[in-house]
């Protein structure tokens, strides 16, 4: 049976997806970005040749995509981090969804009709806030570490409590502040996430269900209640959401190759 592999290259992060033919994901790979892209997705796609039990020369295309998907020298094809988001989320979803992608340096928001065309998108990268680089910075101040935050979040007492500066700066400022009037951690750290889904979705009016996926919401399950909570409509979370731009790729690759 043939495989296919996506590789999907983000600024903080790299994924790789291996699928057979019949689409099943069999292996996956994680590697921090740093700053050399070539060398993040050889060993991403390393891991996941490992985790499939699979030799390179069994994979029959790769294709690559986000910020770096130019820097896989050994892809056979390409795609925007958008047709694939869409792809992979739609793959489990087919209906009329809208994608909400959560990574850690920026967030999309992609549109999808229910026959899985894209019908609009937004990006964010500009500004770290609505990213993880943002809870970085949140659970630094916190003094808590980042695979916490989620817990800790959930144990929030108070929802009140928010964030409202948009600037990252800003934010470090008034965090300190509520530090200082008493305000419990546990109640920072569930509304730091909560301005990451507020920053995120100011950017684009949502009207059909959520699909959510990226590092954000693999790492802190919470995001998904915050998500539903904000927009008072139904939120899915797809397998290993963190990989479904790779997923993404993988389908591409695999529709590229029988056509």
């Amino acid at each position: 049976m043939k495989l296919y592999c996506g590789i999907d290259v983000g600024s903080a992060a790299t994924k790789a997806v291996i699928i057979n033919e019949s689409l099943q994901d069999l292996g996956r790979g994680l590697a921090h970005s740093g700053a050399d892209f070539a060398a993040a997705a050889r060993n991403a796609f390393d891991q996941a040749l490992e985790q499939a039990g699979a030799a390179e020369d069994g994979v029959a295309a790769v294709v690559s995509t986000g910020y770096g998907r130019t820097n896989v020298e050994f892809a056979t094809g390409r795609r925007t981090e958008i047709d694939c988001h869409a792809r992979g989320a739609y793959h489990h979803f087919p209906k009329a969804i809208t994608v909400v992608d959560i990574g850690g340096q920026d967030n999309k928001i992609i549109m999808v009709d229910a026959q899985g065309r894209r019908i609009k998108f937004a990006m964010n990268r500009k500004c770290s806030a609505g990213t993880g680089a943002f809870l970085e910075e949140m659970a630094l101040r916190l003094n808590v570490p980042i695979d916490k935050l989620s817990k800790m979040a959930e144990s929030s007492t108070d929802p009140g409590v928010s964030i409202g500066s948009y600037c990252t700066v800003f934010a470090m400022t008034e965090i300190l502040s509520k530090v200082r009037a008493g305000v419990k951690t546990e109640d920072l750290a569930r509304a730091a996430l909560v301005s990451v889904a507020k920053r995120v979705l100011e950017t684009q009016a949502i009207t059909t269900e959520i699909v959510a996926t990226g590092g954000v919401v693999a790492h802190n399950p919470i995001m998904k209640e915050i998500l539903k909570q904000i927009l008072k409509t139904e939120v899915h979370i797809p397998p290993h959401p963190q990989h479904i731009g790779a997923f993404g790729a993988a389908l591409v690759a695999a529709a590229g190759h029988k056509e």
